[in-house]
């Protein structure tokens, strides 16, 4: 696992407006990085794939026993919500997909950082144009990458009706272009898809609607649950009939506790760091993370202030400190994906801090097949 510098494409901006993708620079400054990339081996990668499917079977077991044992204060989920997920948990309601944030630089074993298990982004650049990218910049070489394929099998699995609503904040270009390119891969698989922005999703006093009227019988919102809950209409959320996507009892695995929880049960688990609710207990350096908060916000790193944001509120779990892989002072984030239920492939960020914010970069990823590698 090394990171290597490149000379990006001439017209690599030319090739990002071919594939409608909108925020390969976001306020004048790149997302999309093609400066460098990592690569990896084929055993690195088998390595990956393991640990994010040992840890996925870890969550699930995590979200059996918090149901069994009502551990929703540990969680820091709302008892009055707590109806609502344990519903959604023993309907064996389907998810579509997830993002497990892995530290690792090639040595000894993957580590949790967390489980983006609601409204993971990032998808579109890991699923496509870094594909695009491989094929062009390194044909001879292979990717962790099978999203695409994933998604399109995983929509028929769902049981889903024929049409599934898609929904997100409408001015979010980040947001919007993930949720077309999920609503591209329902419509390949025969679902109507229509778009209907948050705002514009109403209530008529038994469903909700959107804005010419349609009854959302099925929706994928990418828009986190807590919020949704805490929402003016977030009182009608048990009595509507709607199919929501993620469900919600990704609640269980969405938020830092589960950090907490899966030490709670599996201690030394080699691909888990210790987490508690409790500052002072991992035993050295640790990080505080709010219970539910994003992109690097309200984070307290040892020696230096608190990231900015709207977020702990509600409390933090703190968590062993671990050294994300660094290189050309840029700290990378090996993004595992989960596409139902299992591993799907790896999109990687890299920032210049070691919190992984909303200014970070997304740079691609190949691996070497074995006999190309000898």
């Amino acid at each position: 696992m090394r990171r290597l510098r490149l000379a990006p494409r001439p017209d690599w901006r030319a090739r990002m407006a071919r594939l409608d993708f909108r925020y390969a620079e976001i306020d004048g400054e790149p997302y999309w990085d093609e400066t460098a990339c990592w690569q990896f081996t084929a055993e690195e990668i088998d390595r990956l794939d393991d640990a994010t499917a040992e840890l996925e079977r870890l969550c699930r077991l995590a979200a059996a026993h918090a149901v069994r044992e009502g551990c929703y204060a540990l969680l820091g989920i709302p008892q009055s919500v707590w109806p609502l997920v344990v519903r959604s948990w023993e309907a064996g309601e389907p998810s579509i997909y997830g993002r497990m944030d892995l530290c690792w630089n090639g040595d000894g074993a993957p580590k949790l950082l967390e489980y983006n298990a609601d409204t993971p982004t990032a998808l579109y650049e890991a699923a496509v144009v870094q594909w695009e990218w491989l094929k062009s910049v390194r044909p001879a070489a292979d990717q962790f990458n099978s999203l695409h394929e994933a998604l399109i099998a995983a929509w028929p699995t769902m049981n889903l009706p024929g049409r599934v609503h898609f929904a997100c904040m409408a001015e979010s270009a980040e947001d919007r272009g993930t949720v077309e390119y999920l609503r591209d891969t329902a419509v390949q698989t025969g679902l109507a898809a229509p778009f209907v922005a948050l705002g514009d999703i109403g209530w008529d006093g038994r469903r909700f609607v959107d804005a010419g009227g349609t009854p959302i019988v099925a929706c994928f919102k990418l828009y986190p649950w807590e919020f949704m809950l805490r929402d003016a209409f977030g009182a009608h959320l048990p009595a509507a009939p709607t199919r929501w996507i993620e469900p919600p009892w990704r609640l269980l695995l969405s938020g830092k506790g589960l950090l907490a929880l899966l030490w709670q049960m599996f201690p030394g688990h080699p691909n888990l760091l210790p987490a508690f609710r409790e500052a002072g207990r991992t035993g050295g350096r640790e990080i505080a993370k709010p219970l539910f908060g994003r992109e690097g916000a309200n984070i307290r790193v040892p020696g230096q202030p608190e990231t900015p944001g709207p977020y702990g509120g509600g409390g933090y779990v703190y968590q062993a400190w671990a050294d994300l892989p660094q290189a050309d002072g840029r700290y990378a984030v090996l993004g595992s994906w989960i596409v139902a239920g299992r591993t799907a492939g790896l999109g990687i960020r890299e920032d210049a801090t070691p919190v992984t914010r909303d200014t970070s970069r997304f740079v691609p990823h190949f691996f070497l097949p074995p006999e190309t590698a000898r």
